[in-house]
């Protein structure tokens, strides 16, 4: 009978693999039992000699569709995905053993030299970019990241330091850190898994209050909404993934508070009561994942780093066309007018925020042409931001599947419905949104532009009969074409340059 280390180098291959992922979650802990038996075997199966065997571990135990659609298929050599399960489950361990998620003595400020927490939260992130279920898997179950994110953001010592700063009546911090860990707590954190004592829903509706509703203190994008055309990039910043340095943007932290802010504040403070607000992503089955949702958010910090140059959609078009359901929600207009005169943060953490529901009802249309012809073609030219871009001379007519565009002194400009025309021949221009809703308020048109670099939504809101004026929403669809809209919507009067009257506003897709 042939003892182990007799085996065929393929069928010991098998053995070690089928070891390695007898459990689908957690790192291969069978595996080193398995190569301390004898030296014959460690140098078979040893990570050094044989980086296909964990090349497959890597396989079974994260996903690898997105990655290859995204980053090539140079990403798939063994030694790569090799590296990279010994660099995730590096960081998971430390996740699952809470590191980084509390400070040890309290400050007003992050330490700039934990470059650790950084590449933590950056690769978390990145992995829920790429879920397709097994991603999400291994930070939940194994690392327990849920309780981790809890911990960081409303723990008193919590190393986001909202908790702090809050209870010193500062704002909470935007940089680099809490933003992804904020995308991170709206992707990961459960609602029934929300801390129920007095003191952390109170810590939790405030941080996520503050976050949300301060639109002058945590803009809801990089460049300012009030660019079309960016020129100058947001800052990037430099993050190691599969063994390659891509240079990233990190997503603006104020569309995820908001949906944070419907999704658990508003849950906990109408203790579950309504059906009408977002459902957090980590309640549906983990079968439903897709990383293609998420495509363009990948696409979306990678054009950030490089405008100027000619990059993918960081939107996927088609996606907004449909019915929409949500909430807006406005505060006392003094209350606010305070805010923007430099209040603080109790100024808004003690103040009634008032929620109506609206539908809409969305149509797209694209100026379609060639790859070869795309910058030849004649384009709408931009007009006012508080006119969601459009020239104030314009005339829109809907037609049965087309829409034309008509601008004194100049050519038509024919776009097409986006759901019937676009071939893989052809690329898109430019996209014009066009639809009609009601809400408590009334009845309104809805007519805007989405940005081409990072996907925003510019979207003017105008109330029949004109009584209740005209407000301007800014914001990204956020999981493509069932994910959620989530922005501000502010006064079309204040000049662009000027902070104005502002609210929050999420909706989702009538299914």
């Amino acid at each position: 009978m042939l003892s182990l280390s007799q085996l065929p180098q393929e069928v010991l291959e098998h053995v070690a693999y089928f070891a390695a992922t007898r459990s689908p979650v957690g790192p291969p802990l069978d595996l080193p039992l398995l190569l301390r038996t004898c030296r014959n075997i460690y140098r078979r199966l040893s990570f050094e000699n044989n980086p296909l065997l964990y090349a497959r571990i890597f396989s079974s135990k994260f996903d690898s569709r997105a990655p290859l659609r995204r980053l090539g298929s140079s990403i798939s050599l063994p030694r790569t995905l090799a590296n990279e399960l010994r660099k995730r489950f590096t960081y998971l361990k430390l996740i699952r053993a809470g590191v980084g998620a509390r400070v040890q003595h309290q400050s007003t400020e992050h330490d700039e030299s934990s470059g650790r927490l950084r590449d933590l939260l950056w690769l978390a992130y990145l992995m829920m970019l790429e879920n397709d279920g097994k991603n999400e898997r291994q930070l939940k179950a194994y690392a327990n990241m849920e309780t981790w994110l809890i911990d960081y953001w409303f723990d008193d010592m919590g190393a986001s330091l909202a908790s702090y700063r809050i209870s010193r009546d500062q704002w909470p911090m935007e940089d680099e850190n809490n933003s992804l860990a904020m995308w991170l707590l709206w992707f990961l954190v459960r609602q029934d898994s929300l801390p129920r004592s007095p003191t952390s829903c109170r810590a939790l509706t405030s941080t996520l209050k503050l976050t949300a509703l301060a639109a002058n203190r945590y803009a809801i994008c990089e460049p300012s909404w009030a660019e079309f055309t960016l020129e100058s990039g947001a800052t990037a910043t430099n993050v190691t993934h599969f063994s390659e340095t891509y240079f990233l943007v990190p997503p603006s932290l104020a569309p995820a508070a908001i949906l944070a802010y419907f999704t658990f504040a508003l849950w906990l403070l109408s203790r579950g009561a309504t059906n009408v607000l977002p459902q957090a992503p980590s309640s549906l089955p983990l079968d439903s994942r897709e990383s293609e949702d998420w495509d363009a958010d990948w696409q979306r910090c990678i054009n950030l780093a490089r405008p100027g140059t000619s990059l993918a959609l960081s939107y996927a078009p088609g996606s907004l066309e449909g019915i929409w359901e949500g909430l807006f929600t406005y505060t006392d207009f003094d209350v606010y007018s305070s805010l923007l005169s430099g209040g603080l943060p109790p100024v808004l953490r003690n103040c009634e925020v008032v929620q109506h529901r609206q539908t809409w009802r969305l149509r797209e249309y694209h100026l379609l042409s060639s790859q070869e012809s795309l910058d030849k073609i004649q384009r709408l030219e931009l007009g006012d931001a508080l006119r969601a871009f459009f020239p104030s001379s314009i005339r829109l007519r809907e037609l049965s599947e087309s829409l034309e565009v008509c601008t004194p002194g100049m050519e038509t400009i024919h776009y097409q419905r986006s759901s019937h025309t676009r071939t893989h021949q052809q690329s898109v221009g430019d996209i014009i949104v066009i639809g009609e809703g009601h809400s408590a308020w009334g009845q309104f048109n809805l007519y805007g532009r989405v940005r081409p670099l990072d996907g925003l939504l510019s979207l003017l809101k105008e109330y029949c009969g004109g009584h209740r004026g005209r407000w301007l929403y800014r914001g990204f669809l956020l999981g493509n074409h069932d994910g959620h809209l989530s922005g501000r919507w502010r006064d079309a009067l204040s000049p662009s340059h000027v902070e104005g009257y502002e609210g929050c506003f999420v909706m989702s897709r009538r299914h």
